[in-house]
């Protein structure tokens, strides 16, 4: 006798079980891989995920020399943080007690929590580099002008976010370095006592101690300062970037994509027949309208012609970056641990105490004058930078690297300016001293006012108006200013880094430092 068959439910659930993957990529993709370009389309609009890319992109912001795929790095770099970072929260504790410890098993113990750590602070660093990088790249191909004026707002503070997620993470593993490094920042918010002692109103208007109580908590770095900083970096900040990134991201989209000169199209020629970006289906309605009013948003005016579908084209271009981000954390993390020095002790500062690269360049200023160096000259460039795009209302040189009146020769002019500039005030200042050394009881609100950092200032504001003066263009004073605090902020930080050592004095080599 044959057996039995299967009962029908039993065999109508395994046929159900072995169909489970086709359906649950059929639920993902209800219509299936696109293959037009109005499926591709379709496909973006139809998807929370990838709604915030448009439907085409044009070719120009595809050429890999234009953008360099900075800000998608950025963006790969915040999101290997975040999954590291919550992998590391499994473990951390964020107590002045236990913090130190928990940072050590997660180093020594925990099985590849070294690994962890170390892609964790090198995808840290590598959105501050990325978030610099991709904001110069804007700047010097004019994305900042109308209409993507608010995006650019967007993008500084997106900076400022960025700056504050990598700076309140240094404090979490109670060490030296942290403990003091933060307590650098810490007396850099306290600098408006500066001026406030100096006139005398301290007493009744303290800004100052303000701001530091409200970094910290308290009067000094300790459990308050520890959870507030935890607080931030895990949470808040966390909330605030992605939300500004969403802006961001539909802003590049709503003002028309990224930045390309009017003339894109014919500076890139024809496209190849295997590639133009003709609609492969008909149209299946037409419309016809008595009267068309042409409207103002910046697709007016931009058709199809010179795009090319986003899916696959963007969207490939952009998993090849993520996975070129991912391939550099990995690989800096194999070649270099994360810091861990000895645990905090507020009883022994660290000699050079310094704060994060990426601040040490105000740290070489603040040497100079705590309030201009942290608060004064910053709000200034913050200022400027936030004005640009609403004081430059050209339009010549649009989409194009170092576009406008002057172009690569005045940033290079500029550059050089720039470094002649600062290496020269360095110099004096570090060889001859300063006011403080020739006069020792020169008024406090001398010094603020007039040191190297604000003559530095001065210098290249000076630079910018004679630029725009000779080119009669907003723009090229703008590129002009933008070169010089640039090549200043990177002289400053390498200084700050490589050269300053006990009690900040300069020192060609580590191995000059005196003795213990």
């Amino acid at each position: 006798m044959s057996a039995p068959a299967a009962a029908p439910g039993l065999r109508r659930f395994s046929e159900n079980l072995r169909a489970v993957p086709r359906r649950l990529r059929e639920a993902m993709f209800r219509t299936g891989m696109p293959e037009t370009d109005r499926g591709r389309s379709s496909f973006v609009f139809g998807n929370v995920f990838l709604h915030l890319h448009p439907a085409r992109v044009h070719r120009w912001s595809l050429r890999p020399t234009f953008s360099f795929g900075l800000g998608i790095l950025t963006l790969a770099a915040f999101l290997v943080a975040t999954a590291t970072g919550v992998l590391l929260m499994v473990y951390y504790k964020p107590s002045t007690t236990l913090a130190y410890d928990s940072i050590k098993d997660i180093h020594f113990v925990v099985p590849t929590g070294r690994f962890i750590r170390n892609i964790h602070r090198w995808a840290a660093n590598l959105m501050v580099v990325g978030v610099l990088l991709h904001m110069a790249r804007a700047f010097y191909t004019g994305a900042y002008r109308a209409p993507r004026e608010f995006n650019w707002v967007v993008g500084m503070a997106l900076l400022a976010i960025t700056l504050g997620l990598s700076f309140t993470g240094y404090l979490l593993p109670w060490d030296q370095l942290a403990y003091w490094a933060v307590t650098i920042g810490a007396n850099i918010a306290q600098s408006p006592r500066e001026v406030t002692d100096a006139l005398g109103v301290t007493g009744w208007f303290d800004a100052g101690g303000l701001q530091k109580e409200l970094l910290l908590g308290s009067e000094e770095v300790g459990q308050e300062a520890l959870i507030r900083f935890y607080l931030l970096h895990v949470m808040v900040l966390p909330l605030a970037l992605v939300t500004l990134l969403a802006v961001h991201f539909w802003r590049v989209r709503k003002d028309g994509g990224l930045v390309r000169p009017a003339d894109a199209d014919a500076r890139l020629g024809p496209l190849p027949a295997r590639t133009y970006p003709v609609f492969t289906e008909a149209p299946q309605r037409t419309w016809s309208l008595a009267a068309l009013v042409k409207g103002k948003t910046p697709a007016v005016g931009r058709g199809p012609e010179g795009t090319l579908p986003a899916m696959p084209h963007l969207m490939f271009a952009e998993m090849a970056v993520f996975m070129l981000a991912c391939f550099a954390c990995v690989l800096l993390s194999l070649i270099s641990d994360a810091p861990l020095k000895e645990l905090a002790n507020p009883a022994i500062p660290e000699n050079p105490a310094k704060a994060p690269w990426y601040f040490l360049g105000l740290q070489e200023l603040v040497s100079f004058s705590a309030f201009m160096g942290g608060i004064g000259i910053p709000s200034i460039v913050l200022i400027g930078l936030g004005l640009i795009p609403f004081l430059d209302r050209e339009e010549e040189g649009t989409g194009l690297w170092f576009g406008g009146p002057g172009g690569g020769r005045l940033v290079a002019l500029s550059a050089a300016f720039g470094l002649a500039a600062v290496l020269g005030i360095e110099a004096f200042a570090i060889h001859f001293g300063w006011i403080r050394e020739w006069w020792p009881k020169a008024p406090q609100l001398l010094i603020t006012a007039v040191n190297p950092g604000t003559v530095l200032t001065a210098a290249y504001g000076a630079w910018s108006v004679w630029l725009v003066r000779r080119h009669q263009s907003t723009r090229a004073g703008a590129l002009g200013l933008f070169t010089c605090f640039a090549v200043g902020f990177l002289v400053l930080t390498v200084i700050g880094v490589h050269f300053r050592g006990p009690n900040w004095q300069f020192y060609w080599s580590p191995s000059d430092w005196p003795g213990h």
